[in-house]
């Protein structure tokens, strides 16, 4: 036996159907927050420090490391990665049809492009508003296989973003790199 709806009965059910669809809108997704959260540092600049161990990065280690969170938009955030007086490095991370990419941008002081240029990777699970991770894409591979860094074709990139906390970067390799910098977003500092 099929239900009898009174007249006017089914608008309101069909309004509370819809109303549950909108809720996993775009907006709700985990890299649209991601992204929300990281354009709410925009204009500002970090000091950060290497917080793991490998001897390898002892360079990074020794020097003054700041961030600056500029060239936001709503689907691409371009953030400079200063590493005492080099400031040949921005990470690039944009809004995809599936996800979320990070790109490593690597520029001379006059803007040419120099050593390794846009490596990265595209996010393969939706993370979380504070989490996103990036293995190393297929045209990074071959760029790496290419150039003789057959370690980097492993690579795996994250970013951390914990407002009134921390701005995390890490890479990691399944043979044991670990390269892991913090950024203290409670001290912005002044320009």
């Amino acid at each position: 036996m099929l239900a009898s709806f009174a007249p006017g009965a089914l608008a309101p059910a069909i309004a509370v159907l819809l109303s549950a669809c909108a809720s996993t809108a775009p907006a709700d997704l985990p890299r649209d927050a991601f992204l929300a959260r990281l354009n709410a540092l925009c204009g500002q600049r970090f000091e950060g420090r290497v917080v793991t161990t490998d001897p390898v990065d002892d360079d990074f280690r020794s020097s003054l490391l700041v961030m600056h969170v500029r060239d936001c938009a709503p689907d691409e955030i371009g953030i400079p990665f200063a590493v005492g007086e080099d400031r040949s490095r921005r990470w690039v991370i944009t809004r995809t049809d599936t996800g979320l990419r990070l790109k490593h941008d690597h520029r001379d002081p006059q803007g040419e492009i120099h050593g390794w240029h846009m490596y990265g990777g595209d996010t393969v699970a939706p993370g979380t508003a504070e989490r996103q991770s990036f293995p190393v894409d297929a045209e990074s591979i071959a760029m790496f296989r290419e150039g003789g860094a057959e370690a980097s074709t492993t690579n795996v990139w994250s970013v951390d973003v914990r407002p009134g906390d921390i701005f995390a970067y890490e890479l990691r390799r399944p043979s044991g790199r670990f390269l892991r910098v913090e950024f203290d977003l409670t001290r912005p500092l002044a320009d």
